[in-house]
């Protein structure tokens, strides 16, 4: 299945630093990513027709390094009933501060700027590893195989059924983690992209945050089992941060009451020590799945 949405007319190939192993590379330096995106000349070359947003492909160059990136203009958001107009970039923003608190480094360097339609998110280009394994499948519904974990059974033609699963690995495991603290309401199959060096990184947090339960993912095959001793120890450093460090760097983004909401999701793992159920009044699967 799709790791990612491809750039429609667009010869990627042809941009600096698409190549898998450029981006990867640069993308575990972050240091040198946020610099190159916060203040690089950025240069627009296409937009992703397939997102619900407006979300434009472009290069960031600075002091002879050029990279790809994508940017989501605040002007280009569509409103929504569920999030206040106008702050999805910010979102995105949040979620990678959090992310990187983990010390995961499951989100791409991501920031907050003005670009060429105004301020927006602006976000390293990961290139998808096309050698990587599959990390989504479709089984026989008596399955899951070995090796994967079961999520929903679909419909899939004529009246038959397969079993949707994805791979029982640990990468994903700590975006299903991530994810349960995000809020996320949107952890599509296309939403996260397998880098050249073996990383797994999560995009399009937009919808991330909100203080109603809306976890909305394809990563139900650990739910309700214990959590790693890995996981309970990252969240128990988060649960500090989120008193001190982080939540200044969050409160530009998010309001007291999202900020609140987000320290009750980390102590609620803390305290039952396992990955959440779905819930039974918000729909589990995003639509479409991949």
């Amino acid at each position: 299945m799709p790791a990612r949405e491809r750039v429609p007319a667009l010869n990627t190939d042809a941009v600096p630093g698409t190549d898998p192993a450029t981006s990867a590379a640069l993308a575990a330096d972050p240091a040198t990513a946020l610099a190159l995106l916060a203040e690089g000349r950025i240069e627009v070359h296409g937009r992703l027709t397939d997102a619900s947003n407006a979300v434009l492909y472009c290069t960031a160059a600075l002091d002879g390094l050029t990279a790809p990136c994508v940017y989501k203009p605040v002007a280009g958001e569509r409103p929504l009933w569920d999030f206040p107009d106008g702050t999805l970039a910010g979102r995105e923003v949040a979620a990678y501060e959090l992310a990187a608190a983990t010390g995961w480094a499951l989100v791409p360097p991501t920031v907050l700027r003005d670009g060429p339609h105004g301020p927006g998110m602006l976000q390293l280009w990961v290139e998808p590893d096309e050698d990587a394994p599959e990390l989504l499948a479709l089984q026989d519904p008596a399955g899951p195989e070995e090796g994967w974990l079961p999520i929903v059974r679909a419909e899939v033609a004529e009246g038959r059924t397969a079993l949707l699963v994805h791979r029982d690995d640990e990468r994903l495991r700590r975006l299903a983690v991530l994810d349960a603290v995000l809020n996320n309401a949107d952890r599509k199959g296309g939403h996260w992209i397998p880098a050249a060096d073996g990383r797994i990184y999560g995009i399009d947090h937009g919808v991330t945050f909100n203080t109603e339960g809306k976890l909305r993912t394809l990563l139900w095959g650990w739910a309700e089992q214990p959590l790693t001793a890995e996981a309970l120890h990252v969240l128990a450093r988060l649960a500090a941060d989120l008193d001190g460090p982080l939540a200044e760097r969050l409160r530009p983004h998010l309001t007291p009451a999202e900020l609140d909401a987000t320290r009750a999701r980390t102590a609620l793992l803390r305290r039952t020590g396992r990955h959440p159920l779905p819930s039974p009044d918000w729909p589990s699967i995003p639509w479409p799945p991949v």
